[in-house]
Parts: structure tokens; C-alpha cells; sequence
């Protein structure tokens, strides 16, 4: 939450429980409030100057106590009649002090705690925490005159009695008033962190909520770019094989038996594939075993122009460079990659040519997939193969291009970076060395 958004919260109103809860204790503190009153009445002890009639005592005690009732429902107005009320009691000498005091205190703490406007509940407490001393500045002041020459007859301390008692009194008072003020402020603060707990936990879960949703999304990507790669790879190398077969059956059925043979070939790989897609996203994570691993490396593309050679096709392959180890992902994405540029030629090209060459080069791996099809009728940039294909390179952080070839036909290119050879001590370069070209 930042400083605006802080300035600008609100506490929310008090809840029915809390109301519920306010009435009582009002009711509770105006009846101990009341015999209170029938206490100082019944021992004597009157303030300087006489006290009002009895029906007034009574009014006076249960103006200030009794507006907690609504203390968290109206802090402002509350803290108003209340402060009001306990000076009118002092201006008319009403005896009952002890329990006024408390309710003036807590009055003061509600406008801290549940006062909607800041600026106006700080403004309200110190208004009438200086208008309380002002008070106590006249009573003083009014009071002294009317002091007995015997009331300090057995003061023995170095202090004059009279200011002993003034400042005992602005001490007293003072902390009273500190403390209302502090706590009030706490319990705001407090109030406010909470919020920022609960804003922040319900952040969390809405997070967590579109990460898991983001997550069922990519997990549901996947297996369609999976299914892709592998159910329509070899059921397109089964469709023209089965379309030769048909072709050549009356007339030639020893190709009939081979295009027939390539086909049982087919379908065995791709239920072999598809079962252990389906096994890898069966296992539960954590503990589940070791997915069997992928059949599609970048050894086995050599099987890929065999099967694209069966179909019809004059395929080649050419790899170029020493080659070095892959990764398992860098692998089987150069596998994936070539069976769709192979598929796509099956399917779309029309095509008499199909060219592969795999270049092992100072950094990175090149694969180059090129035909002399057709260019029109290809799947356009948005077709799954090629969403698929650029997913997969991007996830090793490789380059993709797909796209007609200047002198017909069609080409698709992928780059795929290597890992940095790690650097042997006779290579590694003294520092400050310098390098010539």
C-alpha cells in the first residue's frame, strides 16, 4: 500500500457485534458511574464549592457517561458532548469524577481508533485535550482564593503545597491524556496493518490463482504442441504411403508390401510416442519415476529422411561440422523441429526434393529443411506446426525463420545456441593479455 493509498483508507464502521457491544459497556460504566456518585455523596466529598441539587448530580453523571453507547459509531460527535458534558460537571461542582474522567479518556481513544478523518481526529483530541488544561488553568485560578488556611497543615516537602498540588494535577492529566492519545493512534495503525495484511493476502491468492491458471494454460499448450508433433507427423507419412500403396498395388505389389510395411512402422511409432507423452503427463511431480525418455534426438532425424525417402521423396541429408553433445532438450527440439519442416512437406509441398543438412558450428547448431514444393498452400505463421516450432526454439533461446526460397520451394532454418565449452587451464588467457586477429 503506498503513503496515498494509506492517507486515503478508512476504517470500516463498527460491526453489529460491536455496537451490541458498546451499549452495554455504556450502560455498565453509567451505572457504576451512578454509584459512584452515591458514594461521594454518602461520604461528603464535595470539590471546594457546593454541590448542585441531586436530580442535576444525576443528569450531569449520565451526560458524560452514557454517549459511549455510540462512541464507535460517532467518535467525533461523542468526544464533543462528552468533553462538553465533563466540563459543565466540573463548572457546577458535580462530585462524580472518577468514572467521568474514564469516559472523557476513552472518548479520546475512540476518535484516535475509529475516526474516519485523520486530520479531523487529530485536530478534535489535541482541540480538547487544550481546551481539558485550559480548564484545569481557570479552576486553578478560580479555586486558589477559596483554599482553608489548614487544608496543607501537615505539607513537610520542599515544594510550596499549592504548586504541588497544580502540578501534580497537569502531570496526572497529562499522562491520561498522552496515553488516550497514544493508544488511540496504535489502535488505527494497527487496524490499518491489518487491512494491508488481508489487501496483501487476498493479492497472493489472486496471484496464485492466475499462476495456476497461467500453469493449466502452458501445460494445455503443450500437449497440444506435442500431439501435433507426433500424431501428425506419422499420420502424414502414413497418408502418402498409403496413397502409394493404393497407386501401385495391382501392378507393382512388391512396393505395395513395402509402402504397407512403412506403414505398420508408423503407426508402432507414434503409439509408442503417444504412450509415453501420455505417461510423462500422467506422473504426478515429485514422486512419480523418471519419465521414460524421448524418442525424438536429433541422432534419430536420419530416420525422420528415411521415412520422407519410403514416401516418395529423393531425401538427403548432409551433417556438417564435428559434432558435440546436446542436451536433452536441445536434442529433442532439433528432432521436433525437423519432423515438422518434413511433415509439412508431405503434406503441402507437392514436393520431388527434400534436402536436410545439420551444421555443427562454433556456437551454435543449425538445422536447414528446404524442398522445390510448391510455396503457396503452406501453413501461414499462425498454423499450430509453426507456433509449435517457434515455442520450442524460443525456449532455447534460438532464431526460427520459415519462409519461401528465392529459387522456389520452400525453407525452414532454426538455430540453436550450445552451451559454452568450459575453458581448459592451457587456453584459459593470463589477464591483461591481449588478442590478435
Amino acid at each position: 500500500m503506498t503513503v496515498a493509498q494509506r492517507d486515503e483508507w478508512r476504517r470500516p464502521g463498527p460491526t453489529p457485534e460491536q455496537r451490541r457491544i458498546d451499549l452495554w459497556a455504556a450502560l455498565v460504566v453509567t451505572l457504576l458511574a451512578l454509584v459512584s456518585l452515591t458514594l461521594a455523596r454518602s461520604t461528603g466529598s464535595f470539590l471546594l464549592s457546593p454541590p448542585p441539587s441531586g436530580p442535576e448530580q444525576l443528569l450531569w453523571t449520565v451526560a458524560v457517561t452514557l454517549p459511549l453507547v455510540w462512541r464507535r459509531r460517532w467518535p467525533a460527535a461523542t468526544l464533543l458532548v462528552v468533553a462538553t458534558a465533563f466540563i459543565a460537571a466540573q463548572a457546577r461542582s458535580a462530585p462524580e469524577t472518577q468514572l467521568s474522567s474514564w469516559a472523557l479518556f476513552s472518548a479520546i481513544y475512540t476518535v484516535g481508533a475509529w475516526g474516519r478523518d485523520r486530520r479531523l481526529a487529530r485536530r478534535l483530541r489535541v482541540g480538547v485535550i487544550a481546551a481539558m488544561f485550559a480548564w484545569l488553568g481557570i479552576y486553578y485560578a478560580v479555586s486558589i482564593g477559596h483554599i482553608p488556611a489548614d487544608a496543607f497543615a501537615d505539607a513537610a516537602g520542599p515544594v510550596p503545597p499549592v504548586l504541588a498540588a497544580m502540578v501534580t494535577g497537569v502531570l496526572i492529566n497529562g499522562l491520561a491524556f498522552g496515553f488516550a492519545y497514544f493508544f488511540g493512534e496504535t489502535s488505527w495503525i494497527a487496524a490499518r496493518r491489518e487491512h494491508e495484511l488481508r489487501a496483501q493476502a487476498e493479492e497472493l491468492r489472486r496471484s496464485q490463482a492466475e499462476a495456476r491458471e497461467r500453469a493449466v494454460l502452458g501445460e494445455r499448450v503443450r500437449i497440444a504442441r506435442e500431439l501435433h508433433d507426433v500424431v501428425a507427423h506419422h499420420v502424414s507419412v502414413m497418408g502418402v504411403q498409403a496413397s502409394a500403396c493404393r497407386r501401385v498395388f495391382d501392378r507393382d505389389p512388391g512396393k505395395a508390401r513395402t509402402a504397407l510395411a512403412a506403414i505398420e512402422q508408423s503407426a508402432r511409432t507414434a503409439v509408442d510416442e503417444l504412450r509415453r507423452m501420455l505417461g510423462v503427463l500422467r506422473a504426478p511431480g515429485g514422486d512419480a519415476e523418471a519419465p521414460p525418455p524421448a524418442t525424438g534426438t536429433v541422432d534419430r532425424i536420419d530416420e525422420l529422411v528415411e521415412r520422407a525417402s519410403a514416401a516418395g521423396l529423393t531425401a538427403t541429408i548432409g551433417v556438417y561440422g564435428d559434432p558435440v553433445p546436446l542436451s536433452a532438450s536441445v536434442s529433442q527440439t532439433a528432432y521436433r523441429v525437423v519432423q515438422e519442416a518434413v511433415t509439412n512437406t508431405l503434406k503441402h509441398a507437392g514436393a520431388d526434393l527434400l534436402d536436410v543438412r545439420i551444421r555443427y558450428l562454433a556456437r551454435e547448431v543449425e538445422l536447414d529443411v528446404s524442398d522445390d514444393g510448391r510455396a503457396t498452400g503452406r501453413p501461414c505463421t499462425e498454423g499450430l506446426g509453426l507456433i509449435g516450432m517457434r515455442e520450442r526454439v524460443a525456449a532455447q533461446d534460438g532464431v526460427l525463420e520459415a519462409g519461401p526460397r528465392p529459387g522456389g520451394g520452400w525453407r525452414v532454418r532454426a538455430r540453436l545456441p550450445l552451451p559454452a565449452p568450459a575453458a581448459t587451464p592451457h587456453e584459459a588467457a593470463p589477464a591483461g593479455a591481449g588478442r590478435s586477429s
